[in-house]
């Protein structure tokens, strides 16, 4: 199965902007639909974004809708999620991870396997 890494995290202001990186190796990395999720201290695993296969189909949270887009480079075997216009409220783990079907149902628990996580930290 895949294995992925993220990075790119940091320490950004409220109103800045971050690029974040999920690294895949293992198996073919198009054969997956991958997605981005996200866990501030002390809540649950939230959905972010999720692409298909090829890239041709994106879906957002509403909190990030606007200010997040995700894209792939299946060549590369990378996902990506550029953030902008980050707020305080953006600040968690930021996790990537895969799975094979694409689908309306974004809970965490259908997804697998996960990246090891990335911080993000937005300053007001």
């Amino acid at each position: 199965q895949v294995q992925l890494v993220e990075s790119g995290g940091g320490l950004v202001q409220a109103g800045g902007s971050l690029r974040l990186s999920c690294a895949a190796s293992g198996r073919t990395f198009s054969s997956y639909v991958m997605g981005w999720f996200r866990q501030a201290p002390g809540k649950e695993r939230e959905f972010v974004a999720a692409i298909s296969w090829t890239g041709t189909n994106t879906v957002y949270a509403d909190s990030v809708e606007g200010r997040f887009t995700i894209s792939r480079d299946n060549a590369k075997n990378t996902m990506y999620l550029q953030m902008n216009s980050l707020k305080p409220e953006d600040t968690a783990v930021f996790y990537c991870a895969a799975r094979t079907y694409y689908s309306g149902n974004y809970y965490p628990e259908t997804w697998g396997p996960w990246g090891q996580g990335t911080q993000v930290t937005v300053s007001s």
